[in-house]
């Protein structure tokens, strides 16, 4: 990690944030796979120096006690069923977190009198992710925070500058250095999430959620029907809910394949479409069902209906890991009463009509044709 002069990192000013700065080439795209098994990733997997420097400095966070929380080992079990759910229970982020802000619309501008991440402790800052040498490639400063209430080991946030007052709408450069991250870390589990406006985002300043989990899921490896395959572009069923499915194996097209979401996302902001991202280590969509190995990356993406206002009490919120068949819940009654069936039963109340979906279908389509 080199260290470079970044300015104020978060509130208060001081000293500047370290900078990571990384190669493409440094992308680890084979021999990352789950232990056959299947429960778990292992034990002392042989990390990455991305891995190192997240995971170390996570912890000094932890030990210093700047957390809301201090998260243990979660008690996790394994639906049964087709889907293989994991259900964790998590109840003091349920009942630690900073309160939601309440949204009227995808497209909702960013407001500086609420909660905003120029607003963070510069402590809670960990370093600055950048691809290449921002000096040389004009390439973006992301942030990588702590998430303070978090729901995994690992748990942190990616922030472009904030000073830069974006609202939660992707952005290509962000889901690019998004990515990129999946792909630095050699730990199969390691995860990227983006919730959209009216899909349960908490906070209305752009930001992706990072987090390592030692459970595979099912979307990892799930068959797909081929929709644009030139464009990448898939069709998943086998999941909690249909969704459209990203995939890339080749570290030089990451770029253009953000580019491509990006397209897509923007296009369903514009239509007030709520929407909820998700990337993990993946194995190819027509490939060999079965293979442990995951030498791309699987970005997926669920279109559904919004949900403004206050967010509502149950045993989870339909976000993103719910979709990809992570479950937190706040109970231990509503942990031990999960089953496969409750949990798609609540997901379904959030879905699209078959009709509206096939819709947005054609012409996410017609737009990546273009």
């Amino acid at each position: 990690m080199a260290a470079e002069g970044l300015g104020a990192a978060g509130r208060g000013g001081g000293s500047p944030a370290e900078l990571f700065c990384y190669d493409p080439e440094e992308l680890v795209l084979r021999g990352v796979e789950w232990p056959r098994s299947g429960a778990g990733a292992p034990r002392s997997p042989a990390w990455s120096r991305f891995d190192r420097a997240l995971r170390e400095g996570w912890d000094d966070r932890l030990r210093r006690g700047l957390f809301r929380y201090r998260l243990g080992e979660l008690q996790t079990r394994v639906l049964p069923g087709r889907l293989g759910l994991v259900a964790q229970l998590n109840v003091q982020r349920a009942t630690e977190r900073r309160r939601p802000q309440e949204a009227r619309s995808v497209r909702q501008r960013f407001d500086p009198r609420q909660f905003n991440f120029g607003q963070i402790r510069r402590e809670e800052v960990l370093f600055c992710l950048c691809r290449g040498c921002p000096a040389l490639t004009g390439s973006p400063r992301i942030l990588v925070a702590i998430n303070v209430s978090p729901l995994e080991q690992g748990h942190v946030l990616l922030i472009p500058d904030p000073a830069l007052a974006l609202p939660q709408i992707l952005t290509p450069e962000a889901l690019l250095v998004g990515l990129d991250a999946v792909l630095l870390s050699t730990h199969p589990g390691f995860r990227l999430g983006f919730n959209s406006l009216g899909a349960f985002a908490s906070v209305n300043h752009l930001h992706l959620h990072c987090f390592y989990l030692d459970w595979e899921l099912s979307v990892e490896s799930a068959p797909c029907e081929p929709l644009l395959p030139e464009a990448g572009l898939y069709l998943l069923r086998e999941a909690p809910a249909p969704a459209f499915l990203f995939y890339c194996d080749d570290g030089q097209q990451l770029e253009p394949l953000a580019h491509r979401i990006s397209r897509v996302t923007c296009h369903l902001s514009q239509r007030e479409v709520a929407h909820n991202l998700f990337a993990t280590r993946g194995a190819a969509p027509e490939g060999p069902l079965g293979s442990r190995a995951r030498p791309g990356v699987r970005v997926i993406l669920w279109v559904r209906k919004a949900c403004f206002g206050t967010k509502e009490e149950f045993a989870f919120n339909v976000a993103v890991c719910e979709l990809a068949g992570h479950l937190p819940t706040k109970t231990v009654q509503e942990y031990e009463g999960l089953t496969e069936a409750s949990v798609l039963h609540r997901i379904q109340q959030y879905l699209l009509p078959d009709s509206q979906l096939a819709q947005l279908q054609d012409e996410l389509v017609e737009l990546l044709r273009e």
